[in-house]
């Protein structure tokens, strides 16, 4: 019987280069991962900035006294704070296209014609360093509120790492640290080193570091036309995981009826008194390593505590080509990843998919074309005896394997919780 596939049991999806809670009880943090916008600067240093920065946006006309929401000192760092009394799905910011900085920005810029070849994100990431290197940097006010460092586990020390032994979060973090200095090396090697004149100071990994970080935890996306824009004042709205709503609650639209510029509308998913913060759900789907990677927070939702099971039809299967066509005829594909959360069925295409990507042998006669529109429908049911045996021998060995990586085992920690 063939055995031609790789599985892997992880806690997290694998974080891919193309992409730009009840706490567990097993995770004991030296380091909170508690939900804030950044670590913060101390008090009067950050009041002196955000009052700097509402005086540019004043001056640039897209705030006044009559805004419902301005910047202000919260426990999350810095956030958006209701002037008055503010009604559900009432507008509470409108910030013109003026003031986004997105690929368009960059591509206008002086370094816009060394950019045009890298990807949008690092166009974005080394328009953000530049200016920040610039003392006088238009958009200083803004880069002067933004924080050094987030709270993602990608700025986490050695030590601090090594709490997350044996959690897809490490391999996870690692891979994105990995994959961000790979990207460093090829920006130094294309357009940091033949252009130095363009920037005013030598760039290094941790300042890229610092870029991805903030246009990971700050960027929107599905905006119409906008797969990546950073958009300030807006950014600094935080998280709720008590708001579930999540759509509709920020868009770009028209700035009026004769005219063809375009304003970025936030409104407030929920009614709020005068002097209480305005929160947004960041991602209803996210996972809590997810969030631990993009914000450096989790939840308090057992919803959120997702284990993913990847698995891929190996190229050296010698029915992959078939087993390729009947997987993306029904909507997966080579690579396919599922979400596990404790208590939940299963993810309905799961049991399938595993089947499918074991189906050898006596069983393979199901993979020829006269099966093609209903071989999924058997899959969905037990194929063969060896077959079912093969699945579950395999996801198990995968579990004992995934498990060995930890410090600990679930015993150890049930009956000897300070270890």
């Amino acid at each position: 019987m063939a055995t031609h596939f790789t599985l892997s049991l992880s806690p997290s999806k694998p974080f891919k280069n193309s992409t730009f809670f009840t706490k567990n009880p097993s995770l004991h943090f030296k380091k909170p991962l508690s939900i804030t916008s950044f670590q913060s600067p101390p008090a009067a240093a950050a009041a002196a900035a955000v009052q700097t920065f509402w005086q540019w946006l004043s001056d640039q006309d897209v705030v006044s006294a009559k805004t419902p929401a301005r910047p202000g000192l919260v426990p999350q760092g810095l956030g958006l704070v209701a002037q008055r009394d503010i009604s559900r799905n009432e507008v509470v910011l409108e910030i013109p296209k003026k003031l986004w900085i997105n690929p368009d920005v960059v591509a206008a810029s002086e370094i816009g014609n060394v950019c045009g070849g890298v990807k949008p994100w690092v166009s974005v990431a080394l328009f953000l360093i530049r200016e920040k290197l610039k003392e006088d940097s238009t958009w200083r006010p803004y880069l002067d509120v933004l924080p050094e460092s987030t709270n993602s586990t990608i700025f986490w020390s050695e030590e601090e790492l090594a709490e997350l032994q044996g959690t897809q979060l490490l391999s996870t973090t690692l891979g994105v640290k990995s994959y961000l200095q790979r990207e460093f090396l090829k920006v130094e090697e294309e357009i940091l080193g033949p252009h130095k004149q363009l920037f005013p100071s030598p760039v290094t990994l941790d300042d890229f570091s610092w870029a991805f970080g903030i246009l990971r935890s700050r960027s929107f996306s599905r905006l119409r036309g906008q797969n990546l824009v950073l958009i300030p004042l807006a950014d600094l709205v935080n998280h709720s995981p008590d708001i579930t709503i999540e759509d509709g609650v920020y868009e770009i639209k028209g700035a009026g009826l004769f005219s063809r510029d375009l304003i970025f509308s936030l409104r407030s998913p929920i009614s709020l008194k005068a002097g209480e913060q305005v929160l947004i759900q960041y991602n209803l789907n996210m996972s809590n390593a997810e969030l631990a990677v993009d914000y450096g927070f989790i939840e308090a939702k057992s919803d959120r505590n997702m284990y993913t099971l990847t698995l891929q039809i190996s190229e050296s299967d010698p029915f992959f080509g078939d087993k390729l066509d009947i997987a993306e005829t029904n909507g997966l594909g080579e690579i396919a990843d599922f979400d596990i959360v404790l208590g939940n069925p299963l993810p309905p295409t799961l049991l399938p998919y595993l089947r499918l990507v074991a189906l050898g042998g006596t069983d393979s006669f199901l993979l020829e074309s006269i099966f093609r529109n209903t071989i999924w429908g058997h899959l969905e049911l037990p194929v063969s005896r060896a077959n079912e045996e093969l699945i579950c021998r395999v996801v198990r060995d995968a579990c004992k394997s995934a498990l060995s990586g930890y410090h600990t085992t679930i015993e150890e920690v049930i009956f000897h919780p300070s270890r």
